[in-house]
């Protein structure tokens, strides 16, 4: 019997992820899009992998340009998350992020941190393409905080 795909949100809902923005130097500038579906991958080679909606027009800039970062937000980003979640034109995004380009991608200044990846490969995974990165940068910032989170369709802060 097939599964609804509502269903299998809900239930993947359960499992509380932290939020990210992942940013590159497009053609046409910076570019980004908020995620939550990010993880670790290998730490021989340092790799790490990220998720894109095949529509995105963040996934075309990454392709183009070989790399990008992922931005950790804290628990206060709740509307850049949402900025950068938006169909909203690509600078209109950045005009709201205090960044700095940081190893060939804009990196935001005020994340918890940031990884900057070479593309390492980029594979099919249904409506989404599966980047993996090859982590050539790291930085965390001395002022730990909660980061935001998504749990259960919705944005969240967590609780010291």
């Amino acid at each position: 019997m097939p599964i609804d795909p509502r269903d299998f949100r809900d239930a993947m809902g359960r499992f509380a992820t932290g939020v990210a923005i992942v940013t590159c130097d497009g053609p046409n500038g910076p570019s980004g899009l908020t995620t939550n579906a990010i993880s670790s991958l290998s730490l021989d080679p340092l790799l790490l992998l990220v998720c894109f909606d095949n529509t995105s027009r963040t996934l075309d800039a990454v392709k183009r340009s070989g790399r990008f970062a992922v931005n950790m937000l804290r628990a206060e980003h709740e509307e850049l998350a949402s900025t950068f979640a938006s169909k909203r034109e690509q600078h209109e995004k950045f005009e709201v992020a205090t960044h700095r380009i940081e190893h060939g991608v804009p990196v935001l200044d005020d994340a918890l941190s940031w990884l900057a990846c070479d593309v390492h490969d980029l594979l099919p995974g249904g409506d989404h393409t599966i980047g993996v990165g090859r982590v050539t940068q790291t930085w965390t910032s001395p002022q730990d905080g909660p980061p935001l989170i998504f749990y259960s369709g919705m944005l969240r802060q967590t609780v010291p």
